[in-house]
């Protein structure tokens, strides 16, 4: 049996559909993100999941109980609200303490169970100070050991990195992997950066209004995007109109005078294809294979270089590693290349 089931899960807000007949299985011990732009419907799912927000149609159960007859405060679930939502007159332990004390867990069980979640976020030195005495990243801590404490049987994550900067939020994002892949705790994060999602979950959902496109590990739905929607969400990526024709050297995708071999199961026709940035290579000195570009742009990035190259068949987007090498410079002449695994296929005319 399935640990976590949404089945056919709706809500509208008047004639607004926020969610709209979502299904999804989330298995124990799984970190599963639902990842979109603002709208699509993910925070609603996660309020629905915990509680805060009926939902229209549709049922939620946590192993085999239904949850939508059973009260926010009786689920057993922890949350991690963006804000951190903690008491400013409590000190980090009092925080950490008040939902044990809430299940009438006994004084020195909680003690205990504080004094264990405080050390596990990396703040036994800091049980005593009061959160305007907390960095932001502490805040964040002790609302996830608060969280933790309770034994919850699913953490809800409502974007609670989203209030750090940068170079904490990647920090973070190393400690609460971490940390909860220790515990094996259940876990769904609502999130729209794209970077924290691959980065955490061991599944993404990439939601659009209100439905979800696809479910899979990140690099799958990196790789191998199921619509432009979660191509171009996902990261950056390159939308090619192609014309697949089927010849003596087998079926392939014309860009231009350029050709890519694919394999005899797509059928000919018009379609567009996807390829990501950091897949596209550079061949120079004359050579005649590939796609003919002139580059308009190129901008230092650090570890990479990014680069906009006109083309016959349109504008790319090419990321290349910084390895040192002499890099084209704007209107330099280029071929593009990149393998025919590398380009999905998308709709088809």
């Amino acid at each position: 049996m399935s640990f976590l089931v949404i089945t056919g899960l709706s809500k509208a807000f008047g004639p607004h559909v926020a969610v709209s007949g979502l299904d999804l299985v989330v298995e124990q011990g799984e970190f599963m993100a639902l990842l979109g732009p603002s709208g699509c419907g993910k925070t609603t799912t996660l309020q629905m999941i915990a509680g805060f927000v009926p939902p229209d149609r549709g049922a939620i159960t946590l192993e085999g109980q239904d949850l939508i007859r059973v009260k926010p405060n009786r689920r057993g679930l922890g949350i991690v609200f963006q804000s951190y939502a903690l008491f400013p007159h409590m000190t980090a332990a009092g925080n950490v303490s008040f939902g044990l004390e809430m299940q009438r867990i006994g004084r020195a069980e909680r003690e205990r169970r504080v004094g264990e979640m405080l050390a596990l976020v990396g703040l036994g030195a800091f049980a005593d100070r009061f959160p305007r005495q907390l960095s932001g990243g502490q805040q964040q801590r002790v609302a996830l050991a608060r969280a933790l404490a309770i034994r919850p049987r699913v953490l809800l994550l409502d974007e609670p990195l989203s209030n750090l900067d940068a170079k904490l939020r990647e920090d973070m994002q190393i400690e609460l992997r971490h940390i909860l892949r220790t515990l094996g705790t259940t876990t769904i994060l609502v999130t729209h950066d794209q970077a924290e999602a691959m980065a955490l979950a061991d599944r993404i959902s990439v939601m659009n209004a209100g439905r979800i496109e696809q479910v899979g590990p990140p690099t799958r739905v990196y790789e191998h995007p199921a619509t432009p929607f979660v191509a171009g969400f996902l990261g950056k990526t390159n939308v090619i109109a192609i014309d697949v024709r089927a010849g003596a050297g087998g079926t392939a995708a014309m860009i231009g005078a350029a050709r890519w071999p694919l394999p005899a199961s797509v059928a000919p026709g018009r379609a567009t294809a996807t390829v990501r940035p950091e897949k596209i290579g550079f061949v120079l000195d004359g050579a005649d294979q590939g796609l003919a570009g002139t580059v308009r742009t190129r901008v230092f990035q650090g570890a990479h270089w990014l680069y906009q190259v006109d083309t016959p068949a349109g504008a790319f987007t090419v990321i290349r590693q910084n390895t040192g090498d002499m890099a084209p410079g704007e209107g330099a002449p280029v071929r593009l290349t990149w393998r025919s695994e590398d380009m999905t296929i998308g709709r088809r005319e």
